[in-house]
């Protein structure tokens, strides 16, 4: 039996893993669907000033409540932002890494400084009038769902990964890259990892929600990286 610690992207919550979180249960494993600070089933706790660092600590102190000493942790989106934080601190806990569909900073690298024009221009244009809270990506005339999507806060794609070299300790890490998502900017992460004899790298079919259109292949893809 393993344990799993699954975190999710931008502007939405822990529902993006429904499916995934049932299916590695039904095999037998453990799994936790971290639940991020003013995002998903916590939208009531939104407010300007949560951080990235806020998101790190979220996930880790849902992983000493769950008792987990060692795991498989993933993330997709964002979430490889708030993965590479916990990647930083316990290392040497994490049996593999994986990035679904998701960024991969380096040592002092924010989301700001791994995206482009587009976004940067969102971002800053979206929270005009509701300053620090940022629309999902791509969507006008927003209304959050309770529970379900909502207004994400800006810091959090400002502030900078710090990496310790904790990090260097997992044995394991896996990228999935969504084929069927255009215009991406996971490219240039797929890219770098692809001929990385240090990376499992896969391919998936499917729009940028590669739990939802892959899920199969999601499940064993994790499944895989705890044998």
């Amino acid at each position: 039996m393993a344990n799993y610690v699954l975190v999710h992207g931008a502007w939405g919550g822990g529902q993006t893993y429904d499916r995934t979180a049932a299916d590695l249960r039904a095999a037998g494993h453990q799994v936790l669907v971290a639940q991020l600070t003013g995002l998903g089933l916590r939208q009531s706790e939104l407010h300007p000033g949560i951080t990235l660092s806020d998101h790190i600590e979220d996930v880790l102190t849902q992983i000493e409540a769950a008792g987990f000493e060692r795991f498989v942790l993933a993330g997709h989106s964002y979430g490889g932002m708030v993965i590479t934080g916990v990647a930083s601190r316990l290392g040497g806990r994490i049996d593999a890494i994986c990035y679904i569909d998701a960024f991969v900073p380096e040592d002092g690298q924010s989301l700001w400084d791994i995206t482009g024009a587009f976004e940067h221009d969102w971002y800053i244009r979206t929270q005009k009038h509701k300053p620090g809270l940022v629309d999902p990506i791509g969507r006008e005339d927003f209304q959050p769902v309770p529970g379900v999507v909502g207004y994400h806060p800006l810091l959090t794609l400002l502030e900078a990964v710090s990496l310790t070299g904790e990090e260097k300790r997992i044995p394991r890490r896996a990228y999935v890259f969504a084929t069927n998502w255009q215009p991406t900017p996971f490219t240039r992460f797929a890219q770098a990892v692809k001929g990385d004899r240090a990376w499992e790298y896969h391919e998936a079919d499917a729009s940028h929600m590669v739990m939802d259109d892959q899920p199969e292949q999601t499940v064993e893809i994790l499944l895989g990286l705890a044998r």
